[in-house]
């Protein structure tokens, strides 16, 4: 699996910690070159291409799933314990949890993978609640410790964290990723769990509940970073607009409307959506979304995902995303992925564990804007991304 390598920018005050992030190649997009793409969505099934398969509470804990592994994802560096052991995450805004796989795992994903030993750190607290948290293909199980973590700059002592005993999904041995940080709100967190985030806050580690990401795509020089404790303006142009946060699980707002060609096609009387890191593509409702690719021409293709005449791309509208009153533009360039041959939507229905009506951005959508997660003020923040 090809890497892009992306370099990191330094932080701007103490009060400002930016974190490189690295762009992996989407397995998709490999499945695809090699004409396997079908035959694994056939293996595993087309619903597992979504994070959202939140499972109910059982007496083993809570349950909840986490990435969207045949995309693109965004992945940095952390340590944990002492002496610190260096672990590649997610860092998610769709998920609350951290987790890394452990030492105690026999699964061929942990094999493949860095695994956290607990008995080479002094400082290891071992608390033992149940963390089980579902995929589609399968799920991640294990218990919860705590240690102190380290994420560039920013030292979190006493973090609570899950260690993987068990990752039975068999395409996870392919991912150069180990592990997920999640950055979503304290309600979706393993029971009795203080995320990372909010350790940050309350250890006084950062002096602002922010923070921010810039993503760029595969062909962009600037590097993807992720910054705590503040907001650096050299990412976006002109002002960030502030947007209330409807429901304080995911990162979720409003969407005014949505339109093509000055004609709604879908929140015409307004909708609901989430701002997502962990989620490559742009989800929505079946029919937005079949009306979406007829509007443009769209049509079905042998492995499920819909294509569209590259030729045509030059001249195909805007779909724009009004949100709080002001409007974000997503080109043709940014929801149509050029292939070998061939070109294929970036857009996607919502998974069925979620309301139809709800919509989620994902990294087609955050490439194009820097967005700014404010949890002192339960708002979120978009801006054009320089």
């Amino acid at each position: 699996m090809k890497w892009f390598g992306i370099f990191g920018l330094l932080a701007l005050s103490e009060a400002l910690v930016t974190i490189p992030l690295q762009k992996i190649k989407p397995l998709r997009e490999s499945l695809r070159e090699i004409n396997q793409l079908k035959d694994f969505l056939d293996t595993y099934g087309h619903s597992m291409i979504s994070k959202y398969f939140l499972s109910q509470e059982s007496k083993d804990g809570p349950k909840m799933a986490l990435q969207n592994y045949l995309d693109m994802a965004y992945i940095g560096t952390i340590s944990i314990g002492t002496p610190p052991q260096e672990f590649e995450v997610i860092f998610d805004t769709g998920s609350t949890d951290l987790w890394v796989p452990s030492i105690y795992c026999h699964s061929s994903a942990c094999k493949s993978h860095s695994v956290f030993h607990p008995l080479k750190s002094s400082t290891f607290q071992f608390l033992g609640q149940p963390m089980d948290i579902t995929y589609g293909t399968g799920s991640m199980k294990g218990f919860v410790g705590r240690d102190t973590v380290k994420v560039a700059g920013l030292v979190d002592e006493n973090q609570d964290f899950g260690l993987s005993v068990l990752e039975p999904t068999p395409f996870m041995d392919m991912m150069p990723f180990d592990g997920v940080l999640g950055l979503a709100f304290p309600t979706l967190a393993t029971s009795g769990s203080t995320p990372f985030f909010d350790n940050l806050l309350k250890q006084g580690v950062i002096s602002q509940g922010v923070f921010a990401f810039y993503l760029t795509g595969s062909q962009d020089e600037k590097g993807s970073v992720v910054m705590f404790g503040g907001v650096d303006s050299s990412y976006y142009k002109g002002e960030l607009h502030w947007i209330p946060v409807t429901r304080p699980n995911f990162w979720q707002f409003t969407i005014d409307s949505i339109s093509m060609n000055g004609n709604i096609i879908s929140c015409s009387h307004s909708c609901q959506a989430i701002l997502d890191t962990g989620t490559s593509l742009v989800s929505g409702p079946q029919d937005a979304v079949s009306n979406f690719h007829s509007a443009i021409g769209g049509g079905a293709s042998y492995s499920g995902e819909f294509t569209i005449d590259c030729a045509d791309v030059s001249v195909l509208p805007d779909i724009i995303f009004t949100i709080n009153g002001v409007q974000y533009p997503v080109p043709a360039k940014a929801y149509v992925q050029q292939g070998r041959d061939t070109c294929y939507s970036n857009f996607q229905t919502t998974p069925l564990s979620l309301t139809q009506d709800i919509w989620i951005l994902g990294d087609v959508f955050l490439r194009l804007y820097f967005s700014v997660y404010d949890r002192d003020n339960q708002r979120v923040g978009l801006a054009p991304a320089v």
